[in-house]
């Protein structure tokens, strides 16, 4: 039996449930199979979000400005994310609140880890700055 990668060109695109916006962690909606915005503390984070989507039905579809349905989901990557807490330069990540990415601690639990802060001078809270997505 062959078997070929789901993923071949490019992040996997997922359908949204609530609006999110590019730069917040995502995990899966049990109840619509589609994505929400990350829990604080989550252990189902799929990654960040890459773009703005709002659900299907919102907004208007022959506005230019509205949002797509569905976001792209990166990780093992670099991108930039908005920190809930003060980071220092190589902490190790979990989801904040909304999204947000906060220090992990002291002793992380290795199942809600997501990333690791790569911004050389570190980073303050509420500020967007760079991050490995694992």
């Amino acid at each position: 039996m062959s078997t070929y990668p789901v993923l071949q060109h490019g992040p996997k695109t997922y359908k949204v449930n609530v609006t999110v916006a590019g730069g917040q962690l995502v995990e899966p909606d049990s109840t619509t199979g589609k994505v929400k915005v990350a829990t604080a503390g989550s252990l189902k984070v799929l990654g960040v979000a890459l773009l703005d989507a709002s659900p299907d039905g919102s907004g208007n579809n022959l506005s230019f400005g509205t949002n797509r349905p569905e976001t792209s989901v990166a990780k093992g990557c670099e991108v930039r994310v908005t920190y809930a807490a003060n980071c220092a330069f190589g902490a190790k990540l979990i989801a904040g609140a909304t999204g947000q990415v906060t220090p992990a601690g002291a002793t992380p639990d290795a199942l809600t880890v997501v990333g690791q802060c790569t911004e050389p001078a570190g980073v303050l809270a509420g500020a967007v700055a760079r991050a490995w997505i694992y």
